[in-house]
């Protein structure tokens, strides 16, 4: 197995080195070559899938956050659309059986219909984010089409646990309630997300990557499809802090404010395809998962404590 990662410093590049210590401590028979690259950088897509071969290609590489992309929309064009590009061409070159790529329920924009389904429209994406998944999903098609390359896009729907990302809310929050720091609510905490563990999409990604979709001839449809992958259970933020704050055992100094720009109102996932097609099931409720994280925060920051 290959694996390629830029390190850049969108956030801290201790826990990123971290991650990948422990990646390839427990890897399966050491079984793993990490490169530290661009997925942006063309020759060096082309070299690490020339010599690599692949059989399958699990895309997850992405610039992340929809605030971010405020701030620095280039590279959002660059990682997620030009990189996104790199991939297919390399997809393509060596007929790869199946490639399985990151999109976001956040392509869904201000969808009034819950839950969400595949089969919605999702024209309106409301941050420069949500635009490049939702334009991931449209190169895919193309690519299926024209090439024949199976692909499969997985609607992902905030994704957490142990090893995530700091700037989303559920680690900066656990932070900032161990500093006695104060936390902002967007939409006064209303807003609504479906919290869906790691493990629950890690089970779900090993599962669909076995299972290229088939191309139908009777219908003229290429070997392409989209999944949900979200844990059916849509949570308000203020229920959410409520529930963080028993899992670390710790009042929040909350501050209620408006909502940003790009955030939507809800996220809800419908999971039927995904159900049918690999037995999907989320199997970590919100009060579990959260534990498991701040057990895991906890320990991290203690071990890399000065």
């Amino acid at each position: 197995m290959l694996g390629i990662d830029n390190m850049n410093s969108y956030y801290d590049a201790d826990l990123k080195r971290s991650r990948l210590t422990n990646l390839r401590r427990t890897a399966a028979s050491g079984n793993l070559e990490l490169v530290l690259g661009d997925v942006a950088d063309a020759a060096e897509v082309t070299r690490c899938v020339d010599d690599f071969e692949p059989q399958s290609i699990i895309h997850l590489a992405a610039q992340a956050g929809v605030r971010y992309s405020l701030i620095a929309p280039e590279t959002y064009i660059s990682s997620n659309v030009v990189g996104f590009f790199n991939i297919l061409e390399a997809a393509r070159r060596h007929s790869v059986e199946h490639l399985v790529y990151a999109s976001s329920s956040s392509v869904y924009g201000k969808q009034r219909r819950t839950p969400f389904a595949e089969s919605d429209c999702v024209e309106a994406p409301v941050s420069l984010y949500a635009a490049t998944k939702k334009s991931n999903e449209l190169m895919a098609y193309s690519y299926s089409h024209l090439f024949g390359i199976p692909t499969t896009g997985l609607r992902f729907f905030t994704v957490y646990g142990p090893w995530g990302r700091p700037d989303m809310a559920y680690y900066s929050f656990t932070k900032a309630i161990l500093a006695g720091q104060e936390i902002q609510l967007f939409n006064h905490g209303q807003q609504q997300r479906d919290f869906t563990y790691i493990d629950d999409v890690v089970a779900a990604v090993e599962k669909i990557v076995a299972m290229p979709p088939l191309a139908d001839g009777r219908n003229d449809s290429p070997p392409y499809r989209i999944l949900n992958i979200g844990n059916h259970n849509p949570v308000a933020l203020n229920d959410f802090v409520t529930i963080l704050e028993g899992a670390i055992g710790k009042k929040a100094h909350v501050r209620l404010v408006d909502a940003q720009p790009g955030d939507v109102p809800e996220t809800y996932a419908d999971i039927r395809l995904a159900r049918d097609l690999i037995g999907f099931t989320p199997r970590w409720d919100l009060a579990a998962g959260l534990e498991r994280f701040v057990e895991w925060y906890l320990s991290y920051e203690h071990s890399n404590r000065p």
